[in-house]
């Protein structure tokens, strides 16, 4: 096949992650059949919460698929605070997954996803917590704006206002949910965004209860739709598509079991009159809402009637007219929509594919992206053109092209630094998008049948991996340099220097010179202080080593940064971190090549420490930073190994609920404190534990917590032996803490453990179930519901001072 060289049209820059949009796209015949379908449904659904995982999958595939409405799910935040059954990542990384999650699970379930600025800073109680750190007119201004350019008829909380709703976060969901559907028809308040956007009134605001919420038992109020319907043009019920949605909440352990038949959904008014036959009563939701729309109904009625299923090319004239039909309405925002999927129903029916990708996977800013567009029209008598090239019916042509790339893939919330409650984002546009609208794409017009229709796709990398075959990641632009550094803390023993390693990438294709300094607070000093980097190919990395030398009087907030200084600009390194799971795209992001410093005056109890993992934490790496040799261990190693060897043993968060072999495992650990050895648990959470022996002697876990980081700690046993050897642990101890106390504190505990902690959030009363220790035989049992996961790789003092502590073997 002769091969065109040629320019496309200009690039337009749009989506961060993978070539998938938000909403599934028809493919086969029965997905065509209801797509063609939904041309004659106009109305619009908004579930409203919190977070990633809140949504009820079930009821957003009913609304999508079943009752054709465009659906959307506004997840306040991306989930950045929660644990990670999955790995390592947490905070912003673990935002990423939960962001990526979410878009795969509404590619199953057909909803659309959004975001506002509020970030998860972790379990919050109350609801005026919750507003205190997010900021409550900021986050409001979010939820109406979403409001105002999605134009939702209903909105649909999962959480009640009250407290019924079980967490902080939850509850200010629904009371924003509230506070937006008012404002959003208000133009008195944020009169700024009517610059782009209009008022909107929604129909009614509902909240979607069920049995789950204490205090919600079924009322002659709440309206009930059965929503078990199984859909014969996709072939599974909404039970089975909510369970394959769900199931990409894989970071949250949130596989589901698909559930087929009746299904009754509960709903509660909370604002706007009440539905007495469908959630919709009272909206028009045909084409007579639209001014100049009548006529279409009959059109598309038309197209529907004639669809042949075996022929669905012959469909591709109707729509071509229905295409200039709708584009003779005045309502933009449905002709917006209607237009873009009748494009996408064209495609459909003619079999017609195309994407552009790179040779590459990476490109630095300033280069030329060569592009490759290939297209194909797999249904025979479609006369489609690019450009001057006919297609030949199901033949592969390609073109070429290129891309210049000017600015990084960076997540666009994750730009500028941000504080405890939520991401700055400085374009108002942006706010609600789930990823970028300035990623690599192209612009390509398609002349189908005479008539010039303009497509948009991302640019891809594909390559085939011999075991899971085609694979698509997203172009990803980098930095010219980028600089890993070794630790994401320095935690310093003392005054003595440590060893920071940096690697220095290049990803570009020409020779490029920078010189690198490390900027570092007052006090603090390195050897060398900047260094020279030549690099001559792409890829090639180079070490560079700093030795540090700690101030004598650090505060909690220092750390160091590296600048690069190129020929023509200088810039602040960033660093080049990729995330991959199978379940979704690759991530690629950018964060500041920086380091936390902290100096820890800590004594040492234990040299040697064997670690179990759980759910996935950081300690190992953490505790090597003040010298202590750790080993991961597997069930083989605890089952038949020498555990003598080990000073200590840790078991990873969450263990004895992720692994299945923990009633197998637990009398091994606990012969080995009874022969002499320390035993650190780590917390856990109640539900599915997978053994009922946690301790030597009886303990419960319960629910209990203390969110707010810088609580007040109450040392209640002064002479207990963690708080005194090797190291004095004093309230200052306590300072500097990040994000939470600790949770799923014990509960009730047989009187051989020694409580010697207190704290409580404020207005609550006190809780001594943060920090349990017994001595079992020759050993030392200590079970720990405080948040070393997060202290330690923080590079908290005190937490490292505790945690060395906790370690140590029993005293004779």
């Amino acid at each position: 096949m002769d091969i065109k060289r040629l320019v496309l049209p200009p690039f337009i820059l749009l989506i961060t992650t993978l070539s998938l949009a938000q909403a599934s796209h028809p493919q086969h015949a029965g997905e065509i059949k209801q797509a063609i379908k939904k041309l004659n449904t106009l109305g619009s659904v908004l579930y409203f919460a919190a977070h990633p995982d809140d949504e009820n999958t079930r009821l957003i595939a009913w609304l999508a698929k079943e009752k054709l409405y465009r659906t959307g799910y506004l997840s306040l935040t991306r989930g950045d605070g929660g644990q990670n059954l999955i790995g390592t990542e947490q905070a912003e990384e673990l935002g990423l997954i939960r962001t990526n999650e979410l878009l795969a699970a509404r590619q199953v379930d057909g909803g659309e996803q959004f975001f506002s600025k509020a970030l998860d800073f972790g379990f919050s109680k109350t609801w005026d917590e919750t507003f205190h750190i997010w900021g409550r007119d900021e986050i409001l201004a979010d939820a109406v704006w979403v409001i105002r350019k999605f134009r939702p008829d209903v909105i649909i909380t999962r959480f009640p206002p009250d407290e019924r709703a079980g967490h902080g976060h939850h509850q200010a969901s629904a009371i924003l949910a509230i506070d937006a559907f008012k404002a959003a028809a208000d133009p008195n308040r944020f009169p700024e965004q009517l610059d782009e956007v209009e008022t909107w009134q929604a129909k009614r605001l509902l909240w979607n209860t069920s049995s789950f919420f204490q205090g919600s038992p079924p009322s002659a109020d709440h309206f009930l739709m059965n929503i078990g319907d199984y859909n014969p043009f996709i072939g599974q019920s909404y039970g089975e598509l909510a369970a394959e949605s769900r199931s990409n909440h894989k970071s949250q352990g949130f596989g589901a079991a698909r559930q087929r038949g009746n299904s009754v959904e509960r709903f509660e008014v909370l604002l706007g009159d009440a539905p007495e036959k469908t959630l919709f009563d009272g909206v028009e939701t045909s084409w007579k809402r639209v001014n100049g729309g009548a006529h279409i109904t009959q059109r598309i009625a038309s197209i529907d009637s004639a669809f042949d299923m075996e022929h669905p090319e012959k469909s591709i004239g109707g729509l071509m007219d229905l295409l200039d039909a709708v584009a003779s309405t005045e309502d933009s925002y449905w002709k917006e929509q209607k237009t873009a999927e009748i494009k996408d129903l064209i495609l459909a029916c003619g079999g017609i594919w195309f994407e552009s990708y790179a040779p590459t996977a990476k490109f630095a800013v300033g280069e030329q992206i060569p592009i490759n567009t290939a297209f194909i029209v797999r249904r025979p008598g479609i006369a489609v053109a690019v450009g001057d090239d006919l297609l030949t019916f199901n033949e592969l042509h390609e073109q070429s092209s290129h891309f210049t790339a000017t600015t990084i893939t960076q997540p666009y919330w994750l730009r500028q630094p941000h504080g405890l409650g939520r991401f700055v984002v400085d374009n108002q546009a942006d706010v609600g998008r789930p990823v970028n609208n300035d990623a690599p794409k192209t612009s390509i017009t398609l002349q189908i049948n005479g008539k010039a229709l303009l497509f948009e796709r991302p640019i891809v990398y594909k390559y085939t991996h011999p075991v899971r075959g085609e694979v698509y990641e997203p172009l990803t632009i980098v930095p010219r340099i980028t600089a890993n550094l070794g630790q994401k803390a320095l935690v310093f023993n003392g005054n003595g220097p440590k060893t920071l390693e940096v690697l220095f990438t290049a990803h570009t294709q020409e020779e490029i010179s920078a010189t690198a300094s490390l900027q570092l607070p007052q006090g603090w000093r390195a050897e060398p202080k900047q260094v020279m980097l030549n690099f001559s190919a792409k890829a090639e990395e180079s070490v560079s080593r700093f030795t540090l030398y700690p101030a004598e009087d650090p505060s909690l907030s220092d750390s160091l940064s590296i600048v690069l200084q190129y020929a023509d600009s200088a810039e602040a390194a960033r660093a080049i971190q990729s995330i991959t799971y199978e379940h979704i795209p690759k991530i690629t992001w950018f964060p500041p090549a920086m380091a936390r410093l902290t100096k820890v005056e800590t004594g040492v109890s234990a040299t040697r420490i064997g670690y179990l993992p759980g759910a996935g934490d950081l300690i190992p790496e953490a505790l090597r930073e003040i010298g202590l040799h750790v080993t991961v261990l597997n069930e083989q190693d605890l089952l038949s190994g020498n555990l003598s060897q080990y000073d200590a043993i840790i078991t990873g968060i969450r263990l004895y609920n992720t692994n299945q072999r923990m009633s197998h495992i637990q009398p091994r650990l606990l012969q080995y404190v009874n022969d002499g050895g320390t035993l650190l648990i780590q917390y856990n959470v109640s539900g599915g534990m997978r053994t009922p022996e946690l301790g030597p002697y009886p303990l419960t876990l319960s629910r209990s917590r203390v969110t707010d980081e810088a609580a007040p700690v109450t040392i209640l046993n002064p002479d207990s032996p963690v708080l005194n050897y090797p190291n004095n642990i004093t309230d200052a101890d306590f300072e500097g803490w990040i994000q939470e106390r600790g949770l799923y504190f014990v509960g009730e505990a047989a009187r051989q453990y020694d409580r010697p902690l207190s704290m409580a959030d404020p207005g609550e009363s006190p809780n001594d179930g943060s920090l349990l220790v017994a001595r079992y035989g020759k050993g030392n049992f200590v079970y720990t519901s405080l948040a070393f996961f997060r202290q330690l790789p923080a590079g908290v003092p005190g937490a490292y001072r505790l945690f060395v502590n906790l370690l140590a073997k029993p005293k004779d």
